[in-house]
C-alpha cells in the first residue's frame, strides 16, 4: 500500500479496507476513552487515523474485534461488568511516540495494566483474540495516524513533542459498537465497580 499520501482519513479509510480491515456493522470493540489526550492529537487524528473519520476519539484499545453486537446479550454484559469490576482504575502517561509499520502512536506507560484488561477478556472469550491474532502480543497503543508516509509521521511527532507528556486517568472500559458508519458508545464498564453505567 503506498506511504507516501497526505490526503486526509478519507484515504485512510480506503487504505484500511484495501489491506482487508473493512468493518462490517455490527462489530463491537472494547476500547479505554482518553479525554485528556484527544485534544492534543485530534486535529492529526482527524486528517490521518481511519478510526477519527467513523467518529472515534483517542482511545486505547483493549480488544478488536469482540463479539457482535447481536451475540452482547445480558449474560454477556454481566460477564463483563464483572471481569471490569476486578481491576482498579489506573493513571498512565503518554510521553512518546512510536510506530508500528505505517502506523504513528503514543506510548501509554505504564501498559501493564492495559495489558491485564486484554488479557482477562481473551481468557474468558479465548475465540476473540486481539485483531483475529494476525498481529500476537501487539503493544497497547493510541493512533494518531494510520495514513500519510514517514514524512508525515515525522512532522506529526515533532509536533507532538513539546506538548508531551499528557497524564489520564482510566476509569472505565467502553463498549463501542460500528453502525455501518460511525463508531457508538454502547455501554460503559467501571474499573472497581463504583460508579455507574450507562446504555443498554
Amino acid at each position: 500500500m503506498p506511504r507516501a499520501r497526505t490526503e486526509p482519513a478519507a484515504d485512510a479509510e480506503a487504505d484500511a479496507d484495501a489491506e482487508g480491515w473493512p468493518t462490517a456493522p455490527g462489530t463491537t470493540a472494547l476500547s479505554v476513552s482518553l479525554p485528556e489526550v484527544d485534544p492534543v492529537v485530534r486535529n492529526w487524528r482527524a486528517r490521518y487515523d481511519t478510526a477519527a473519520a467513523h467518529g472515534g476519539t483517542a482511545h486505547v484499545t483493549v480488544l478488536y474485534p469482540f463479539l457482535h453486537r447481536d451475540r452482547v446479550d445480558a449474560p454477556v454484559r454481566t460477564a463483563l461488568r464483572r471481569l471490569f469490576a476486578a481491576h482498579e482504575p489506573f493513571e498512565v502517561t503518554f510521553a512518546r511516540c512510536a510506530r508500528f509499520p505505517g502506523v504513528l502512536y503514543l506510548v501509554p506507560e505504564p501498559d501493564d495494566p492495559l495489558r491485564a484488561l486484554t488479557k482477562a477478556v481473551v481468557e474468558q472469550w479465548p475465540e476473540h483474540p486481539p485483531y483475529g491474532g494476525l498481529f500476537g502480543d501487539l503493544d497497547p497503543h493510541l493512533t494518531v495516524a494510520n495514513g500519510g508516509g514517514d514524512a508525515v509521521h515525522a512532522a506529526i511527532e515533532a509536533d507532538l513533542a513539546p506538548r508531551l507528556p499528557v497524564a489520564a486517568r482510566v476509569r472505565a472500559v467502553d463498549l463501542v459498537a460500528y453502525d455501518g458508519r460511525r463508531w457508538r458508545e454502547w455501554l460503559r464498564f467501571p474499573l472497581g465497580g463504583r460508579e455507574p453505567g450507562h446504555g443498554g
